[in-house]
């Protein structure tokens, strides 16, 4: 997949959201959910996701939070700091925020649909025994959680394949879509929205219907 920004960007961006959210919750006292609300109100969680340089390696963690409770008028009641290690050490809160930028960036999703699986809170509370496990457990353990909750609601290409009775092998041979890529868009790991056109509309018209319906989005009239 392509990504929006350079991999040696990528532990900074995770430094930064790691600190901003320790700062958030243990400076300043906000529910780790609230910061994370915050976070995605601000649209800072979109600067990241398009590789916005201001956010990528143009500032601290700290000043990352100061930014987001600005954009969302939240007085923190704290001064501001430019060193983030002089706050800070590397707490379950921490983790989470770097964990969280890391599996944003290796699978495409936004923090927003994120948000709609999995909240901060719960994420912190995974911090034992997968802070000491590579990051890539991580990964296969929130793409469980995805799992496990789309079943219940599936998403718009999982119903759609349904209807049409067609098996993911089927829909991946007659759209010539890779069946692994299907299985997360299905999933909801992979976002659909960020397919290319061509992707999105070889696949409405296998399964016969209109290409916004394929998306995860709401058409409005």
């Amino acid at each position: 997949m392509i990504h929006a920004y350079d991999k040696f960007f990528l532990s900074d961006v995770q430094k930064n959201l790691g600190f901003a959210c320790d700062f958030a919750v243990n400076g300043c006292n906000l529910a780790p959910d609230a910061f994370y609300d915050f976070f995605i109100a601000s649209k800072v969680a979109a600067g990241i996701e398009i590789g916005s340089p201001v956010f990528i390696c143009g500032c601290s963690g700290t000043e990352l939070a100061l930014t987001i409770f600005e954009r969302v008028g939240y007085d923190c009641g704290k001064d501001f700091f430019d060193d983030d290690s002089i706050l800070f050490h590397k707490r379950p809160e921490y983790w989470a925020g770097w964990i969280l930028a890391y599996y944003q960036w290796n699978t495409g999703l936004s923090f927003a649909k994120i948000r709609e699986f999995i909240s901060l809170s719960k994420i912190i509370q995974l911090y034992n025994p997968l802070h000491e496990a590579p990051e890539e457990k991580f990964i296969e353990v929130m793409n469980e959680i995805i799992r496990n909750k789309t079943k219940s609601a599936g998403t718009n290409l999982h119903r759609l394949r349904k209807a049409a009775g067609l098996t993911q092998k089927q829909l991946s041979e007659l759209s010539g879509v890779n069946l692994r890529t299907l299985q997360q868009y299905e999933i909801g790991s992979k976002d659909i929205n960020k397919a290319s056109g061509q992707t999105i509309n070889v696949l409405a018209q296998v399964l016969r219907c209109n290409f916004y319906d394929v998306m995860e989005i709401e058409v409005e009239d």
